[in-house]
């Protein structure tokens, strides 16, 4: 890509469509920086324990996105986690995490993407402290840096931020898209792309490279010896 092209990606690490999109945003990664916005869609008042109304509303959808996108879910999670009446679906720690990462190593979307499939493939409770920093260290991440980054960042004022941020581009949920290219924003819609990373990359490579040669044909510009108008 010709042009500097960045892709925010507004996400929370309990969203089953996130979940779906990861193989998604992990090609795009590839291609241009990603930029987490973790928005805290099970975090505060909307934290909740495991109960069979919860496993009943979410085990539909789940089934759908593993149709729709080919992503795994385990055995573990669906009769495990799911029938587990103590975990607590709490968005706030597992993004902690996440900031935490990013801040030690710039290894946030890693261990995103580590913590999808230690929920929704191993059954395992994300939002238990002793969870992620045990994923934490799998990594190799330093465990004492990490305790420490996972206790300090503000991880309230960063849910703020992500979602006032999905607002003002117009984003409808989690996950939204938004590709940034010479300060201009633009969502994406990835539903047609969903199971199909390759061809995610080859849409954002085409579009972008000739957005931008369109761009620069058309653009005015100042020589040495003056500027076209």
């Amino acid at each position: 890509m010709p042009v500097q092209t960045t892709l925010h990606y507004v996400f929370d690490p309990l969203c089953g469509w996130c979940y779906g999109a990861e193989p998604l945003i992990n090609a795009a990664s590839g291609l241009m920086p990603v930029v987490l916005h973790g928005g805290g869609m099970m975090a505060g008042a909307n934290r909740q324990k495991v109960s069979a109304q919860l496993r009943d509303f979410v085990m539909p959808h789940d089934r759908r996105i593993a149709e729709y996108t080919g992503q795994p879910f385990g055995q573990d999670y669906f009769e495990g986690l799911l029938r587990d009446n103590d975990a607590v679906f709490d968005s706030q720690p597992p993004i902690a995490a996440i900031l935490a990462a990013e801040q030690l190593a710039g290894r946030g979307l890693e261990l995103l993407a580590r913590l999808q499939r230690a929920h929704y493939v191993e059954g395992r409770r994300i939002a238990d402290d002793g969870v992620l920093k045990a994923i934490a260290a799998e990594m190799g991440l330093p465990a004492p840096a990490f305790a420490s980054a996972l206790r300090d960042v503000d991880t309230q004022s960063h849910m703020r931020t992500s979602r006032a941020f999905m607002a003002s581009v117009g984003g409808q949920g989690y996950p939204t898209l938004v590709l940034e290219r010479e300060g201009r924003l633009q969502v994406i819609d990835i539903g047609p792309f969903l199971g199909k990373p390759e061809a995610f990359v080859h849409w954002l490579d085409r579009e972008f490279y000739l957005s931008a040669e369109k761009d620069a044909a058309n653009a005015a510009f100042c020589a040495a010896d003056g500027c076209d108008l």
